[in-house]
């Protein structure tokens, strides 16, 4: 399986971005990717930072806009699922949304971020639901598809309900500095949960980014080695531009049914505390919202 990170700027209107877009998907296709993802919120480019938040809020837009239909319709056209990225207009305030439509334009997946960064601006955004998996049709056959939304990724939660539903690939659309730490948290997210995750981040041109688009398979020992394996298949420059993510889903498959992370040997009733809403200090904030 093979996804395409468009480590891509957004153009400063939405048909600008739209035809960009469109043009970095069919040079991703040409590359033989199943499934293109953009980074977060590419319909306005994450520009949400240094601005009055009214300004921001009125590029939201809808869900069947124009510009998500024609991803929409391009994933049909190529034959290659699209993991579009925008600010969804939204009744109670925008969200920050993935829509992954499949090889025939269908689509399977529609995710809000659930960690919005409540510590700043994100605090204007309306948090996703819930975590959601998808049964993506690629060439290759099915694969079991979630999705996380940058912040998303620090939280061990969202991996672990992820893969307990199925996941076998997370795509996790992104607009921050990857890091030794970010990458370190993704590197870990994959090996205890035995599945594939492929993060798609902006360059370095978009302020507070550095490219580093990543990817890791989760599998860290094979028979044939003597010691455990770099579970990273993938990282990204600063630059802009189409990289492309190769994942062997027999290998993972395979090491899934016989390795003992993911939920072979946990103890679910022993840890009801994960459970508890109660917040005591020093984790107290005043920012906090449910």
């Amino acid at each position: 399986m093979k996804i395409a990170l468009l480590q891509i700027a957004a153009q400063d209107t939405l048909d600008g971005t739209l035809n960009k877009g469109i043009l970095f998907c069919r040079r991703a296709k040409e590359m033989g990717a199943d499934v293109a993802l953009f980074p977060e919120m590419f319909s306005n480019g994450y520009n949400i930072y240094g601005r009055p938040v009214a300004d921001w809020v009125r590029e939201a837009i809808p869900a069947d806009h124009e510009f998500i239909k024609a991803f929409k319709a391009l994933s049909n056209e190529l034959n290659m699922a699209i993991g579009i990225t925008l600010l969804e207009e939204y009744e109670t305030g925008p969200r920050n949304t993935l829509i992954l439509f499949d090889r025939f334009g269908k689509q399977v997946l529609k995710f809000s971020k659930v960690h919005t960064c409540d510590f700043d601006v994100e605090r204007n955004l309306t948090p996703g639901d819930g975590f959601h998996v998808a049964d993506l049709d690629t060439e290759s056959g099915i694969v079991k598809v979630g999705a996380m939304i940058c912040f998303d990724r620090e939280f061990p939660e969202s991996a672990r309900i992820l893969m307990l539903k199925g996941a076998e690939i997370i795509l996790v659309p992104n607009a921050c500095p990857m890091e030794i730490n970010r990458l370190s948290q993704l590197r870990a997210r994959a090996y205890e949960n035995m599945l594939g995750i492929a993060t798609c981040n902006y360059p370095i041109s978009v302020p507070d980014c550095n490219g580093h688009s990543n990817a890791f398979d989760g599998v860290a020992y094979l028979p044939e080695l003597s010691d455990s394996k770099d579970t990273c298949i993938l990282e990204a420059d600063e630059s802009e531009g189409v990289w492309i993510a190769v994942f062997d889903m027999d290998m993972i498959r395979n090491y899934r049914r016989k390795e003992v992370h993911g939920n072979a040997y946990r103890h679910p009733r022993k840890y009801k505390i994960l459970c508890s809403e109660e917040i005591n200090e020093p984790f107290v904030r005043e920012d906090y919202r449910e």
